[in-house]
């Protein structure tokens, strides 16, 4: 699999009519207008597909491409192609690229422009995928395929189902994480390096234990969603009783055990108490880093402080 970027500078050369075109579509009319109208710009297939491959739209258009035919037929990918995709580096170059990539291989008939859209908290959402079918990619597209994707971010920033779906596929990663679930890691590497964004330093994992708060319905879930609106650049799962937050190890406080001190009344006021683990950088030893936290936590829960940090 190659792919190539596109310089800033020769995006900007010449009469960039495409980018006019794109530029000018309006918000408001919904995903699918943005699709049909992006079709009769570029004259080539367009899809989007959330983080799991799962189809959301595409124009109509046929295609003699068993991969794109697939999607279409079935609304997913099976994992015989994701496997081909992976193999290809096909997720794992778009996870790399600043925005977007044309990525050919020889297993694959056309080459693919792709890049992501992101909901309202930033959080990538899903993809968008253009073929080389009909007229041949060049820097104007590309430049006007990324600000396609803006247009496209932009159309669908607040709309709930992607909001509650960028979460869902953080929980979703973090519980395979930690059950030791992933036995393919070339088809979900990729996927696991959406945990990494916002994130540009060391990671650590914290657990909530919930157990003592006077909530009793949808204690878990609810305070959650509590620590969610107070701490948005986390990432959080549900997992065995406890609330699971992945941080990064770059606020300053984090080491002289203050770092949730500016949210303590949260804690206190819901009896809260939190185990934190020591740094680590490779997700794939999230259950490891996991457990220190759970070992940190039942030995100072009887402790006056509600942090306990992980000694060795």
């Amino acid at each position: 699999m190659t792919f190539r970027k596109y310089s800033n500078e020769s995006r900007r050369a010449g009469d960039m009519n495409k980018l006019k075109e794109v530029n000018a579509l309006r918000k408001g009319n919904g995903l699918q207008y943005l699709l049909n109208s992006a079709k009769m710009i570029f004259h080539n297939p367009i899809s989007t597909a959330d983080m799991n491959h799962k189809l959301i739209a595409l124009t109509d258009y046929a295609v003699d491409d068993p991969v794109w035919n697939e999607r279409m037929s079935t609304g997913t990918f099976s994992m015989k192609t994701r496997e081909l995709l992976a193999k290809e580096c096909f997720m794992e170059d778009i996870a790399n690229a600043d925005n977007s990539i044309v990525m050919r291989s020889d297993q694959m008939k056309y080459a693919i422009m792709a890049g992501y859209f992101y909901n309202r908290e930033n959080i990538k959402a899903g993809l968008v995928e253009m073929y080389e079918y009909d007229t041949m990619f060049d820097d104007e597209s590309q430049a006007a395929f990324e600000l396609l994707t803006a247009k496209i971010t932009n159309e669908i920033r607040n709309d709930e189902y992607f909001t509650e779906f960028g979460r869902a596929f953080h929980e979703d990663m973090i519980k395979r994480l930690l059950d030791q679930a992933i036995t393919n890691p070339s088809v979900y590497t990729p996927h696991i390096q959406v945990l990494y964004d916002g994130f540009e330093d060391y990671l650590h994992v914290a657990v909530v234990d919930v157990s003592r708060s006077n909530i009793r319905q949808n204690r878990l879930e609810y305070l959650k969603k509590s620590l969610m609106s107070r701490n948005r650049s986390y990432k959080y799962a549900i997992y065995s009783d406890y609330i699971v937050m992945i941080m990064s190890s770059r606020y300053k406080y984090f080491y002289e055990e203050l770092f949730f001190d500016k949210h303590h009344g949260i804690f206190r006021k819901n009896n809260l108490f939190v185990g934190v683990s020591d740094h680590f950088e490779n997700l794939y030893e999230l259950r490891e880093h996991y457990e220190k936290a759970v070992a940190a936590l039942k030995t100072g829960i009887n402790n006056v402080p509600r942090v306990f940090l992980y000694r060795q």
